[in-house]
């Protein structure tokens, strides 16, 4: 999903580079939800590793 949220801002960048700042806008609005969502689960994941490493000991 990371690899995802960045293509989304390169071709964001891309196309806002080239003119269409509409458009580009509306991915790097894209990327930063994707970006977001990937953190959010990131600390999410790690809190429950964190737990289950501690009812296995």
């Amino acid at each position: 999903m990371l690899k995802l949220a960045l293509m989304f801002l390169v071709l964001g960048l891309i196309l806002g580079a080239l003119g269409f700042g509409g458009i580009g806008g509306a991915f790097i609005g894209i990327a930063k939800i994707l970006f977001f969502i990937v953190i959010a689960l990131f600390v999410i994941f790690l809190v429950l590793a964190l737990l289950a490493g501690r009812a296995i000991t």
